[in-house]
């Protein structure tokens, strides 16, 4: 497209439709990728729950579980807003990270300098993910409860939903692995490395879990 990186910062990518984002996401262009393709998976996994919710809400059978309910789908709105600022965020700490690969590199001192950039950028690039992971954990949570107690009728679509979010903490954990791995602190970087990996175990679980009760349940 030939953004620059201030026109680039300025794009809502969430605001896209599905064929915009799809032909950018394809495109040559460093953002949307990874990061802010995790986001909207999380966003749709939230979203998916969301509709098992909505369609649970008002029915007679359901009538014990629907303030519950509806309690969840106002989380799993607010949820969806973040998963979709979050697609934004992605791009946004992209820009500083790239611009720190770019400085020179051809004295001492310009070198010190370019690292002292670099690894500023590096952890701020950690943390977006982080949090997209976090959504995801989140996101999985909500979807427990819309498989157990929501419309059977929408069953599939909750299994659906945990494996979205599933995929999505993974994909996200990709861009953590790729920018731990240059930070110099590694101590800090094992940190999150080990934070991520924790999420990675719990969320994975979780995802796993749901999808097979919904399996048997299905029959």
């Amino acid at each position: 497209m030939g953004q620059t990186e201030e026109t680039k910062e300025e794009i809502n990518f969430a605001g896209l439709s599905c064929e915009e984002f799809c032909r950018v996401l394809a495109s040559r262009e460093p953002v949307p990728g990874g990061g802010g393709a995790s986001a909207l998976v999380g966003g749709l996994a939230v979203a998916l729950g969301n509709m098992v919710g909505n369609l649970t809400v008002g029915k007679k059978k359901y009538a014990a579980v629907e303030e519950e309910i509806i309690d969840c789908n106002g989380r799993a709105e607010e949820l969806r807003e973040r998963f979709l600022k979050l697609i934004e965020a992605d791009a946004v700490c992209f820009a500083p990270l790239a611009a720190a690969y770019r400085l020179p590199s051809g004295t001492p001192e310009e070198k010190a300098a370019k690292n002292i950039q670099l690894q500023a950028a590096l952890l701020e690039a950690c943390g977006v993910p982080e949090e997209i992971m976090e959504c995801c954990l989140e996101a999985l949570d909500l979807i427990a409860i819309y498989e157990e107690k929501g419309s059977v009728m929408a069953l599939s679509d909750a299994a659906a939903a945990a494996l979205l979010a599933g995929s999505a903490l993974k994909a996200a954990s990709l861009n953590i692995r790729i920018n731990a791995a240059s930070l110099s602190d590694r101590q800090k970087a094992q940190k999150i490395i080990g934070r991520m990996e924790e999420r990675i175990r719990a969320g994975s679980a979780r995802a796993d879990e749901i999808y097979q009760r919904a399996v048997e349940r299905l029959g």
